[in-house]
C-alpha cells in the first residue's frame, strides 16, 4: 500500500521546477518574526529584527472584516491584545489601532511589511483557514498585497485550497502545503495526508517537526520538493530538523 501511495504521489504531484523553489532551502525562517518580551509575534518590529539578523520570515495571515490581509495568527484577539472577540469582526483600520499586550506595537497589514523587507530576505506567508471558511477571499487579499512585489516569497496553508487558488490565479507565486499528524491537525491518518497532498499539488511541504521522519515526506524530498519543518524551538529539534528537512521555521533556542 505504501509503495502504491508513493507512486501516486509522484504521478499526481510531480517534481517542482528547481529554479523556482531552490531558494527555500537556503534560509532559516524566523517563526512569526524574531519575537521576544516587548517585541510581539507577527509585529513589524519582530519581522524587522529578523531581517536585520539575516533570517527569512514566516508570518500568519488573518483577514479583516473588509477583506485585508492582516499579520496575525489567532482567530480571536484575546490572547495577544486587550480586545476580545473575533479578529474578522474588525476592519483593517480598526485592527491597525489595536496594540499588542505590554507593547506599543500595533497589528499591521501585509502591505505594511513588504516595503520594510524590500526583498532583502524571503517571506513565507501562511494563510489561516478552517472548516467552512471562505479562504479564497483571503487568497485574493494576499495576492493583492503581493502585486508587484519582486522579493522571494511563498504562500502556504494547511488548507489545500490555497495551493489550488494560487496555481490558478497567481501562478508566479510559489505555494506550499502545511501538515501535522497530531490531534490539532486535520491529517492525522496517512490517507488524509495523501489526499491533501494530491488536492494541493504543492511545490514544497512545511511539516511538523515532531512528525518527522515520515515516509511520505522522505519520498517527496527525494523527488525534489523542498521540505521545511516547524516549530524548531530547541537545540534538540534543531538537530532533528537538520537530519530530516531542508530548512527550519524556528524560534527561541531553535535559532542557531
Amino acid at each position: 500500500m505504501r509503495s502504491l501511495l508513493s507512486r501516486l504521489d509522484a504521478l499526481i504531484v510531480g517534481q517542482p521546477d528547481p529554479a523556482r523553489v531552490g531558494w527555500l532551502r537556503d534560509w532559516t525562517y524566523a517563526h512569526r518574526g524574531l519575537h521576544s518580551d516587548g517585541v510581539p509575534e507577527n509585529s513589524l518590529a519582530a519581522f524587522a529584527l529578523a531581517a536585520e539578523r539575516g533570517l527569512g520570515i514566516e508570518c500568519d495571515i488573518q483577514r479583516s472584516r473588509d477583506g485585508c490581509a492582516m499579520l496575525l495568527h489567532d482567530w480571536e484577539l484575546d490572547r495577544l491584545t486587550a480586545v476580545s472577540g473575533p479578529t474578522a469582526s474588525h476592519s483593517a483600520e480598526e485592527l491597525s489601532q489595536i496594540a499588542f499586550l505590554d507593547s506599543e506595537h500595533k497589528i499591521a497589514r501585509l502591505d505594511d511589511l513588504l516595503p520594510i523587507l524590500g526583498g532583502r530576505v524571503p517571506i513565507l506567508i501562511e494563510i489561516k483557514s478552517k472548516r467552512g471558511y471562505d479562504v479564497k477571499r483571503s487568497c485574493r487579499a494576499v495576492a493583492h498585497a503581493l502585486k508587484g512585489y519582486a522579493g522571494p516569497h511563498a504562500v502556504m496553508s494547511f488548507d489545500p485550497r490555497v495551493c489550488v487558488w494560487f496555481a490558478e490565479h497567481s501562478p508566479q507565486t510559489v505555494r506550499g502545503l502545511v501538515m501535522r499528524e497530531d490531534e490539532q491537525g486535520m491529517t492525522q491518518k496517512a490517507w488524509q495526508r495523501h489526499v491533501a497532498l494530491w488536492a494541493a499539488r504543492p511545490e514544497f511541504i512545511a511539516y511538523h517537526v515532531a512528525a518527522l521522519p515520515n515516509p511520505m515526506v522522505e519520498g517527496l524530498r527525494e523527488r525534489g520538493l523542498p521540505v521545511l519543518t516547524w516549530t524548531v524551538n530547541s537545540t534538540e529539534t534543531r538537530a532533528h530538523a537538520g537530519l530530516h528537512a531542508d530548512a527550519s521555521i524556528a524560534e527561541g533556542e531553535g535559532l542557531a
